[in-house]
């Protein structure tokens, strides 16, 4: 409520639109069609590594629990921005209410750092799962599972709500106001502040080290353990096996990480509005579409479970 308070209490621009992609019709059909095909194959891919999960006892493993809700996530996340950004990309710039602009901002910066936190969480079951594989089932309980993920949430809510109710303490000139994005993203909404902004900027600066760079390192500590043990093996079978699990979960890493720090991590002298909204397609509509195909594409077991659902589904009609 405290962050909603301010939003609703600002005495500036009830509203804000976002800036359109272009006013070309022709181009306007194109976009709209080819980032509804985007968000309908997010849609499809990680439903699909959720069902797979939930309904094969195979695969009721802490791997991929973690995995099934990194799909929900990005589910989530992208459904926050899409619709929004679908209708504002046929129709006129829409204006979106203050209030709006504000839940938008803390539900994408919320599912966004979950994402990150889960990231990490996911490392840690690697690195358990390689380096110590005899205590694995005692140290990954289905208990401590969902305390991590439930406090990968809870610390993204908090950050969140901090972060947005402080943004939104800023005087915003003008009746209405366009944002140089398809979003409301702290930076382009920071933007548009009538106000000195360098204590949100170090704010902003503080979270993101929170939710990028010390997840990050806490990945990259346990992928040198990782890679440590790997190396060790005698077995060449098994060197392959424990570096194609893990060569999934680096590549989203990258992506994840590699695009949000480039948004969120560098000074604002050398950022540019529109490279921001570049980037953010990425990890908006890139990110969430890779993460199923690349885990199922370099995953036997996914891909398994999934050609015995499809073959046990085309079966049951037939008959």
């Amino acid at each position: 409520m405290f962050a909603w308070n301010f939003v609703l209490n600002q005495s500036g621009p009830t509203e804000f639109v976002f800036r359109m992609f272009t006013a070309i019709p022709k181009f306007q059909v194109l976009l709209f069609l080819l980032f509804l095909l985007l968000y309908l194959m997010i849609l499809c891919g990680n439903t699909a590594i959720i069902w797979v999960v939930c309904t094969h006892t195979s695969l009721r493993t802490p791997m991929y629990f973690f995995l099934s809700n990194l799909s929900f996530l990005e589910i989530c996340y992208t459904s926050v921005v899409v619709p929004l950004m679908l209708s504002n990309i046929l129709g006129s710039q829409t204006p979106i209410p203050l209030a709006g602009c504000g839940a938008q901002m803390f539900f994408f910066v919320t599912l966004g750092s979950t994402d990150c936190f889960l990231l990490a969480v996911m490392a840690y079951d690697r690195y358990v799962a390689i380096c110590h594989p005899l205590h694995y089932t005692l140290i990954m309980t289905q208990k401590l599972c969902i305390q991590m993920v439930v406090g990968s949430l809870a610390l993204a809510l908090s950050l969140s709500l901090q972060l947005t109710a402080l943004i939104f303490t800023l005087p915003f000139c003008g009746h209405l106001r366009e944002i140089n994005h398809f979003l409301c993203d702290v930076p382009p909404v920071l933007r548009l502040a009538c106000a000195d902004t360098r204590v949100h900027q170090a704010v902003l600066y503080v979270v993101g080290i929170l939710v990028l760079t010390v997840p990050f390192l806490l990945i990259c500590v346990s992928y040198v353990f990782i890679t440590l043990t790997i190396l060790r093996m005698n077995s060449a079978e098994g060197r392959h096996r424990a570096f194609s699990t893990c060569s999934s979960h680096l590549t989203v890493v990258l992506l994840q990480y590699g695009c949000c720090s480039l948004v969120y991590l560098r000074p604002r002298s050398s950022t540019s509005e529109d490279e921001d909204r570049q980037i953010a397609l990425v990890y908006t509509f890139v990110t969430p579409l890779l993460n199923p195909l690349i885990y199922t594409l370099r995953n036997k077991d996914v891909k398994g479970a999934l050609r015995n659902a499809i073959i046990n589904k085309a079966a049951s009609d037939t008959h």
